[in-house]
């Protein structure tokens, strides 16, 4: 009878082992907890927030095809926000959006966007899909949309900032000290900006937890990310969080593996220049390539990681955990946490785009935001 037994088991266990080949090759990782939120075709999202009862936003950067730069997503749709007139492809800059990176809903639902087209020689993404350069100045603005009336109330236009230089990626907003904090890949700083005055400056200007780490290639599918020139893709501090309290300020360029903090108390002080503030910095070792940060309310700091497809957490005590792992997680980009429990990531596929492929497009449509249900 014990060898009918062991005999069975020895089948079972050989007729999985068969199996395990099959399933890496048609799909390396696969969680079944990692739900589809929304499809897009071939447009990229980028930007994802969620407020505070659950109503989810995502961007999408102003390149074919192209729909609505900002959308809501309600039944699993796109609907233009906050209206189709700011969606519109050929109107005014001033009341239209022209490229939108970014986007944030801060502790009093108060949703930021990000409008962003740096000059080609600062963004990450280089040169546009048609191959054309972009003007030597970029062009900026940050906007304040209230989400009970969804009217936008206030516009800011980055007078001071060195367009020719910025490259603003991401943007958090201390609503307790009124500044909002934006990384700037194409200065390797932090961009403070007085939400009173609508004056900026720049904080840990090259500093070393600021700048990419030289010669650090990322790799995917076999071969690293360089255009057809040689030059890899590079991105100096990009990724950003602020914790719920408004205590602590979380960054990190994408090319390197280290996480940094700083108190916000000290980014608001003026009077420390780069090299205080750096002295400041916390180094919290050594983590994944990240692209995007958000933090939930327990202090945990949740990470995309795109070279292994998945999505981690660094909670207080200084574990670093991970939370999903799925093959359809194609550099993971922009995260949302909303109340009921989800955490949402867009996958951008950056690393797929023509210019990191010998101009060959090698995207898989259609384009989607993900959640994941957090354990919490």
């Amino acid at each position: 009878m014990h060898h009918i037994k062991l005999t069975k088991l020895l089948i079972a266990g050989l007729c999985t082992l068969l199996t395990i080949p099959m399933k890496i090759v048609a799909q390396p990782f696969h969680a079944d907890s990692l739900e589809v939120v929304a499809e897009f075709g071939e447009s990229q999202p980028i930007g994802v927030s969620v407020s505070s009862d659950n109503r989810l936003f995502v961007s999408f950067p102003k390149r074919e095809p192209s729909v609505f730069g900002l959308t809501e997503i309600i039944n699993g749709e796109r609907v233009a926000y906050p209206s189709k007139k700011w969606n519109t492809k050929n109107g005014s800059e001033d009341s239209t959006f022209v490229n939108v990176q970014d986007i944030y809903v801060d502790t009093k639902d108060q949703l930021w966007v990000l409008d962003s087209k740096p000059a080609s020689k600062n963004s990450v993404f280089g040169k546009d899909k048609d191959g054309s350069e972009e003007a030597n100045a970029g062009k900026f603005k940050l906007l304040q949309i209230d989400l009970a009336s969804n009217e936008v109330k206030r516009i800011y236009q980055f007078e001071d900032l060195a367009k020719e230089k910025s490259g603003l990626n991401d943007v958090r907003v201390d609503t307790e000290k009124q500044l909002a904090y934006l990384s700037d890949p194409g200065q390797a700083a932090i961009v403070v900006l007085d939400l009173k005055t609508g004056k900026t400056r720049l904080a840990l200007h090259n500093q070393p937890m600021t700048l990419a780490t030289p010669n650090f290639a990322l790799s995917y599918e076999g071969h690293e990310m360089a255009d057809k020139n040689g030059n890899i893709f590079k991105s100096n501090v990009n990724g950003i969080a602020l914790t719920k309290d408004n205590n602590y300020f979380y960054f990190r360029p994408i090319n390197g593996l280290h996480l940094y903090r700083i108190e916000t108390k000290y980014l608001a002080d003026p009077s420390l220049n780069d090299t205080a503030l750096a002295k400041l910095v916390e180094d919290l070792g050594e983590t994944v390539v990240c692209h995007g940060m958000v933090a939930d309310a327990l202090g945990n700091i949740y990470m995309t990681s795109s070279t292994d497809y998945s999505i981690k957490y660094f909670s207080p005590d200084g574990q670093l955990i991970t939370l999903v792992q799925d093959s359809r997680l194609i550099w993971p980009d922009s995260l949302g946490i909303g109340s009921d429990g989800y955490l949402y990531v867009s996958a951008a596929q950056v690393n797929r785009l023509p210019q990191w492929n010998n101009d060959q497009d090698k995207t898989t449509f259609p384009y989607r935001v993900y959640r994941i249900k957090l354990s919490q």
